[in-house]
């Protein structure tokens, strides 16, 4: 029996990867439409009731007509979607959360949506460790100074260097596998990891107040939720030692920007480092563009190829469970399937 499956890959999880994977992991015969969208040339919005999507409704409805399985990573479900594929029946989001699908009507409407946890957590940790580093010895500033032909001294005052990882302590908000990699990388420079989650047990794990007093550096990795939003706000940073980093790659949501801001203006934090913001891409003459030594990448933390062709391996991997008559193994509204 043939399986339609709509390959709805973009500029990062690209249609070639999807279908690689498909044709490895799929079991009998499979039947691939393709359709690719403008991410990340185009950037992602709210389309319909769903965030974080492509605005290809109108697109992915032509492309999804008889079709049962649509594998994608920025393809918006929404309702309006839902009503005109009836056929549609599997719907795998290749993003560690699949903010770009409305798990309540698809639920209704007898779809399964999976999603792939995990797929970015190695060049996540990576990029964060890289953005702590480089806010610390302010790498972007020298570098645009020796660009531009001027060569300080100044950088090398004690009041102007940054501390070292060894034997500093570093707070992390968060430690799924995104912030328990970043640990392990941690130990390897020899500071101290101390651990904030109330959804998990271990050992180093303190209240917020504690891990906050503590810190000289503070990285985030919690997913964002409507309870932690602004978590850390300027009450928070005031909180942290005289001359600490801060380090953002989870969600612009969990950081109040404006208090960031104040902290590095007053010189209460010698650097900061964020890959995520409230709005994006971040608005012409936004205060985030003149504050000093802040360092920003435009969120991309997780990419990297391994991140695309994992993302692609793992939902191809559902869909043939799928195939098999067996459960996906990362279904997002598993009240659907017994």
């Amino acid at each position: 029996m043939t399986t339609r499956v709509l390959a709805a890959g973009d500029h990062f999880v690209q249609n070639r990867l999807f279908i690689d994977a498909l044709r490895r992991e799929v079991p009998g015969e499979v039947e691939i439409r393709e359709l690719t969208l403008p991410w990340p040339v185009v950037p992602f919005g709210r389309v319909g009731e769903v965030d974080e999507a492509s605005d290809v409704e109108e697109e992915l409805i032509g492309a999804l007509r008889g079709v049962e399985v649509c594998v994608t990573q920025m393809a918006p479900l929404t309702q309006r979607v839902l009503d005109a594929c009836p056929d549609l029946k599997l719907f795998c989001v290749s993003r560690g959360g699949p903010v770009n699908a409305n798990l309540e009507a698809a639920t209704k409407a007898g779809v399964t949506v999976t999603f792939a946890p995990g797929r970015n957590a190695v060049a996540t940790a990576e990029h964060t460790l890289a953005l702590l580093l480089a806010a610390t010895r302010r790498v972007p500033q020298t570098h645009a100074d020796l660009a531009a032909g001027v060569w300080r001294g100044d950088y090398y005052t004690y009041d102007n260097v940054g501390p070292e990882l060894e034997g500093s302590t570093v707070g992390l908000v968060g430690y799924g596998a995104i912030g328990s990699r970043v640990a392990r990388m941690l130990e390897g420079f020899g500071a101290e990891v101390l651990v904030y989650d109330p959804y998990v047990k271990i050992s180093g794990q303190v209240e917020l107040e504690e891990l906050l007093a503590r810190s000289r550096f503070l990285s985030l990795h919690a997913r964002a939720t409507p309870e932690n939003a602004g978590m850390i706000g300027a009450a928070q940073i005031a909180a942290m030692p005289p001359g600490s980093v801060i380090v953002n790659c989870a969600r612009g949501s969990l950081l109040d920007y404006d208090a960031l801001c104040d902290a590095l203006d007053s010189g209460h934090l010698f650097g900061a480092a964020v890959d995520v913001f409230p709005e994006e891409p971040i608005p012409a003459g936004s205060r985030l563009l003149r504050t000093p030594n802040l360092v920003m990448t435009p969120h991309l933390a997780g990419a990297s190829k391994e991140t695309a062709m994992k993302a692609a391996a793992i939902v191809a991997r559902d869909v043939a469970r799928y195939v098999r008559g067996e459960r996906p193994e990362h279904v997002a509204n598993p009240a659907l399937i017994p």
